[in-house]
């Protein structure tokens, strides 16, 4: 079963590396089997391998695709696997080479990486299969009718070998699950396996009794085979392309997008590239709806949707229907200050485009308005990206709209008015926590002060600042669903008990989650119990997959825990707590974070004791 990676090589790209190492195991094990006898092949051999070359040829000519993308499979798995069961591994290698030879040779676009990548998978899953066929008793030869347990094996072999090719690779490229890879080629190339099994068993009778003709019977088949498979693929992608248009305007819809997104955004992680998502909306498109009515703004969607497929043309960016009068285009291999003047060319353009009816826009044009938003490699989740761009946008909208915006360069002075009344509504939540936990209470506004510390030490930008320290103030927020007598009580919890405080991360996310304004502080409090190490929860991030922010509030969270009187554990001087933020910096925290958190709190310990020593020089003169 032949699997093909239709991605071109980039030099020390992790993927890249694997399939390097691929290549050195596959040739390694076509040299450990062949044992160059090619120069004592008769030539009823060389006719043999010929007609064998001939076969798999012909399969190779009729390869079809199966889901995971760029997977292309052919039946000429059966044409090695039939040489394997009567002449043996040698021959079904002797085949295979020459067949890659000339489909090299033949198909000289695709890149030689590429052909040695594919070759090498074939020799593995051949010698597998081989080694376990011989292991299980099997023997070269025709069928054993009373023995077919060897057969059955080495099929197994051949293709748990090709799956595991396939699942390391999109495993160590694209960061996705082993085990979803893993299962979802199983489920989807079942069926043709069960197949080349068949068909190899076939093929191994109809030589053995009846040469020639029965290989050109076996062709027979496995051509009408081949072809229903790439129908039933062809049927597929037609029935998936509908599911995923939006048929007002034709560009893909929301449910597509949420799929791309996700894959787009492994991508940007495993490879280190730029990721830029903008969310577009129709300046005013209500009013349009209403006085013309909703077919004419059908039509008006359609023709921004068209609009848009023009523009995005001939590049890698995807454009979707979002919702109502919203669209998306997400911009991979695009920098934010790129993405940003690639939207502002398309608004400008739409406003220099007539539409009937648009004199009714108080613009007096068609246009929109733009929220643009970069990846960051510590967004954890695809909905934090859709939620900066709409912030974006929001922001647009404000500003008058035909405007595009980009996520974090809101008006600072604006920011600091938005922040004073979002502090005032989190606290008016917190202020539950009066009558159930005053430690809890008292706990999140300290860290908060902390937080207003640290985001000028950390010099953070406005967007950041916000988020940050409306994080910290309500990242316990979830203790409010935990009862009372575990929240107060004073001796060690028991392990259930532990288990239930260690929920508060997920109810306080969905705490946050019915409130639109505080959705952007999710992270901080589902996370701020996550490790450095990766042995933190409730996800076991490590390192750089928890956000930067995420790591200093746990840093801050823990150093308050530590130093300030708690009724499940012991309170520890401040010179304490730094040693204990030191022993675990690299394991527990962020070490360079670490380091930062603990030089403010030496200088602010050590403001407090100068100021502290001049208040009692003051005071000793009057005692006198």
């Amino acid at each position: 079963m032949m699997s093909k990676f239709h991605t071109l090589v980039r030099r020390f790209e992790p993927g890249n590396l694997y399939l390097a190492v691929l290549c050195v195991a596959g040739l390694a094990a076509f040299i450990h089997t062949n044992q160059w006898s090619y120069f004592r092949y008769s030539t009823s051999d060389w006719v043999l391998v010929y007609t064998m070359l001939g076969a798999a040829l012909m399969m190779e000519y009729f390869t079809f695709q199966l889901p995971p993308e760029g997977n292309t499979q052919s039946m000429d798995s059966s044409i090695y696997l039939a040489c394997i069961f009567i002449y043996g591994s040698e021959l079904s290698l002797s085949v295979l080479l020459l067949s890659s030879i000339i489909v090299a040779v033949y198909n000289r676009k695709i890149n030689v990486w590429r052909h040695m990548a594919n070759f090498s998978v074939y020799c593995l899953m051949i010698f597998v299969s081989s080694y376990v066929y011989i292991w299980a008793g099997g023997i070269a030869g025709p069928l054993d009718n009373e023995n077919l347990l060897p057969y059955f094996l080495a099929l197994t072999a051949y293709c748990v070998t090709n799956a595991i090719a396939i699942g390391l690779y999109y495993f160590i490229r694209f960061r996705y699950s082993l085990y979803d890879s893993l299962r979802g080629f199983f489920a989807e190339s079942l069926l043709v396996y069960l197949c080349t099994l068949i068909l190899s068993l076939i093929l191994t009778v109809l030589i053995v009794h009846n040469g020639i003709l029965g290989l050109l019977l076996f062709l027979g088949i496995t051509i009408l085979l081949s072809h229903a498979f790439k129908q039933l693929f062809d049927m597929y992608r037609k029935i998936e392309e509908k599911a995923n248009m939006d048929r007002r305007t034709g560009l893909f819809n929301h449910s597509y997008f949420e799929n791309i997104l996700e894959v787009e955004m492994h991508k940007a992680k495993a490879e280190g590239t730029p990721l830029t998502l903008a969310l577009i909306d129709i300046d005013d498109f209500k009013k349009y709806n209403d006085h013309f009515g909703h077919l004419k703004g059908d039509q008006l969607l359609g023709f921004l949707g068209e609009r848009l497929k023009q523009e995005s043309e001939g590049s890698e960016v995807t454009v979707s229907r979002y919702g109502g009068e919203e669209f998306t285009l997400l911009m991979p291999g695009m920098e934010l200050e790129e993405a940003y003047r690639y939207i502002d060319r398309i608004r400008k353009k739409l406003n220099d485009t007539y539409f009937d009816g648009v004199e009714i826009f108080p613009h007096g044009c068609l246009s929109f308005s733009a929220g643009v938003a970069p990846y960051q490699i510590d967004l954890y989740d695809k909905s934090q990206l859709v939620d900066q761009a709409d912030k974006a946008l929001y922001y647009a909208k404000k500003q008058g709209k035909n405007v595009v915006h980009a996520y974090g360069s809101h008006n600072s002075i604006e920011q600091e008015i938005n922040l004073g009344q979002e502090i005032h509504d989190i606290e008016q939540q917190l202020n539950l926590f009066i009558y159930k936990d005053i430690g809890t209470f008292k706990h999140s506004k300290r860290v908060f002060k902390y937080a207003m510390d640290m985001s000028e030490v950390l010099q953070l930008q406005p967007q950041e600042k916000r988020t940050f320290v409306l994080g910290a103030l309500i990242h316990d927020i979830g203790k409010l669903e935990l009862p009372w007598n575990v929240l107060n009580k004073k001796e060690k919890l028991t392990d259930e008990e532990w288990e239930l405080i260690k929920s508060h991360v997920t109810w306080g996310k969905r705490i946050a989650s019915t409130n639109e304004n505080f959705k952007e502080l999710i992270p901080y409090i589902e996370l701020h119990h996550e490790r450095y190490d990766g042995k933190g929860y409730p996800y076991g991030f490590r390192g750089s997959e928890i956000p930067r922010l995420c790591r200093m509030l746990t840093i801050i969270d823990s150093f308050d825990a530590m130093t300030t009187e708690r009724p499940y554990q012991q309170t520890k001087s401040v010179e304490q707590a730094i040693t204990e933020l030191r022993a675990c910096a690299g394991t527990q925290f962020d070490p360079e974070l670490t380091e930062l958190f603990i030089r403010y709190i030496q200088d602010l310990h050590h403001m407090h004791v100068s100021s502290k020593e001049e208040n009692d020089e003051l005071v000793s003169p009057m005692l006198d």
